[in-house]
């Protein structure tokens, strides 16, 4: 599989002002399999260590604060010389031994020659208290399930070698265009989690890419439990739980009261806060304006949650396969579609989209390029009525207004129709 992570990662490498890197994002995503990938193409070598399967490597980090000392007694267990430059210390699962996790800022401080990359599942819930890792001291990178571009890499390469080709303005030849819309449907049924993608690839079973989701769906759900700190995890549960009511009501802005009746922000901001820290949870604000600077704009108490992979959401909502392969209209595929396009928009621009919301009109995303505000139409197929976005765009004539719909790739007066396969490449488009 390619990852366009790696590339992120040799550019670590390289960099003058290298510090430990930290992969944060939700199990099973692929951190460590890029971790080691990176490792076997890009150094000499490599030694990994998991502090979960391996629980008498914590007593190093607990008893030992040179990091010298720590890669004499590391080497020792591998069995082999872990040299600056040379060798990749991967220690994984790192949530597990919160010492190891502060012992980077003395690798960044006293051994930063040593190449040092950590990873964890839910790390992101501990490193929203910066109490609990070494601030300033690693870099982060975000690792998230595969997108449409490295699941079609994956899946098809001849067609990928197309996809990678379209230009700016190009017209997609109707082969093409409906090869990649059958690529486009197999992706919300099986969605970007490596081991459906790899599952698929080896063995072509929807039968068999369900369980794995579905088996996915449970280890999530006790993790809620195992790892949630002070966190009520019957909360975090019922939030997790509520995702599918909240995106199937025709407003899909969050309600407290659809989780539990009665239920407050109070009761449940924490159980949000700690899913989306997990990355378990996309969140969207709501902005009041249209405007530059979009961040400055946010009702906090306005937002939309969306689940990380859209493979997962789909099968969280019970959606047949045959509504997306004959292409039926149902109930969920707008919400699903949105769901998609934020998985694939997300890491793109510099700041992360949003939606506009009043009494008389709705903006499903808004995203921010430069000084540049571009509004953005979801379809889930072939329609073009969106009354909301073409008033916008008639009053505003903004330089770019996007909808994605299964409709080729053309524009109309103000208006670019990005088939939805395209809404990875969306930024490369404009």
């Amino acid at each position: 599989m390619r990852r366009s992570n790696i590339q992120d990662l040799i550019d670590w490498k390289s960099s003058e002002d290298r510090k430990p890197m930290v992969l944060k994002g939700a199990r099973q995503v692929g951190k460590t399999w890029l971790m080691k990938e990176f490792g076997r193409n890009c150094y000499d070598s490599f030694v990994y260590f998991n502090f979960d399967e391996e629980d008498e490597l914590k007593s190093i980090f607990e008893t030992n604060k040179n990091p010298h000392r720590i890669i004499e007694l590391l080497s020792m267990i591998a069995g082999e010389k872990i040299l600056p430059g040379k060798t990749l210390l991967i220690l994984d699962e790192i949530q597990e031994c919160p010492e190891a996790l502060n012992t980077l800022k003395y690798f960044k401080e006293k051994a930063n020659d040593y190449h040092v990359i950590a990873a964890g599942s839910l790390l992101g819930t501990l490193l929203a208290k910066p109490k609990s890792y070494p601030v300033g001291m690693v870099n982060l990178l975000d690792i998230f399930p595969m997108t449409f571009d490295e699941f079609l890499c994956a899946a098809t390469p001849a067609l990928y070698d197309y996809y990678e080709s379209i230009q700016k303005n190009q017209q997609i030849e109707e082969i093409f265009h409906n090869r990649l819309l059958e690529t486009y449907n197999y992706y919300l049924i099986i969605g970007g989690m490596p081991e459906c993608v790899d599952s698929w690839i080896r063995y072509r079973d929807p039968e068999k890419i369900s369980r794995i989701q579905r088996e996915l769906i449970e280890v999530y759900k006790n993790d809620f439990s195992k790892h949630n700190g002070k966190v009520n995890s019957g909360r975090i549960l019922m939030v997790f739980r509520s995702i599918v009511t909240q995106l199937a009501k025709p407003n899909e802005k969050f309600m407290y009261g659809a989780v539990r009746e009665g239920g407050r922000a109070r009761d449940f901001e924490e159980a949000i806060e700690w899913l989306v820290s997990a990355g378990m949870l996309n969140r969207v604000y709501n902005v009041s304006k249209m405007e530059h600077p979009i961040s400055a704009f946010d009702k906090l108490d306005q937002f939309k949650l969306f689940v990380f992979d859209t493979g997962l959401l789909k099968q969280m909502a019970g959606i047949d396969n045959s509504a997306i392969l004959l292409q039926t209209d149902y109930q969920f595929k707008g919400p699903l579609t949105e769901n998609y396009c934020l998985q694939q928009l997300r890491g793109q621009f510099g700041i992360e989209p949003r939606y506009f919301s009043d009494k008389n009109s709705e903006i499903d995303f808004v995203l921010q390029h430069g000084t540049e505000i571009i509004p953005i139409e979801v379809k889930g197929g072939e329609d073009k009525s969106a009354p909301s976005f073409k008033k916008y765009v008639a009053a505003h004539q903004p330089e770019y207004a996007l909808r994605f719909s299964k409709r080729s790739y053309r524009k109309d007066g103000y208006i670019t129709n990005m088939p939805l396969y395209l809404a990875r490449k969306a930024r490369e488009l404009l």
